[in-house]
């Protein structure tokens, strides 16, 4: 097999890889900052950290699915780079000395997923490979 078909045939799969493991990332702040799991620690409800973790949870769930998968990445994307620069950057301007890294990568790692899409292994694809036989 060569590069090319490498690329044909497991770049779109490696995309729904990528996908699922940065959604079930995403959730599983989400669920601990609502749901209070694994850590327990919730912030009080309706503050801002409990508004990202919100979106965290549900944004995390879609993209994980791959189901609405390029407006929840895109607000996913929002959220972490509104969280970068809220609550990292003012600490220091490197990424590894403010604990922004996660922010970032999510961030770009979203932005991607939505133009690149979601790959074949999603509901989405599902549902537009069903809409087509219609």
């Amino acid at each position: 097999m060569n590069a090319q078909d490498l690329e044909t045939i497991w770049g779109p799969r490696m995309r729904s890889v990528l996908r699922i493991a940065a959604g079930l990332t995403f959730l599983c702040y989400g669920s601990e900052k609502i749901l209070g799991f694994p850590a327990g620690r919730t912030p009080e409800i309706l503050s801002m950290s409990w508004n990202a973790g919100l979106i965290e949870l549900v944004t995390g769930a879609l993209i994980a699915l791959g189901l609405f998968t390029r407006p929840a990445a895109f607000l996913a994307s929002g959220t972490m780079a509104v969280a970068y620069f809220i609550a990292h950057a003012p600490r220091s301007f490197f990424p590894s000395i403010n604990d922004g890294a996660g922010a970032i990568l999510f961030c770009f790692v979203f932005l991607y997923l939505v133009f690149a899409g979601p790959g074949p292994w999603s509901v989405d694809a599902i549902r537009r490979r069903n809409s087509t036989k219609v």
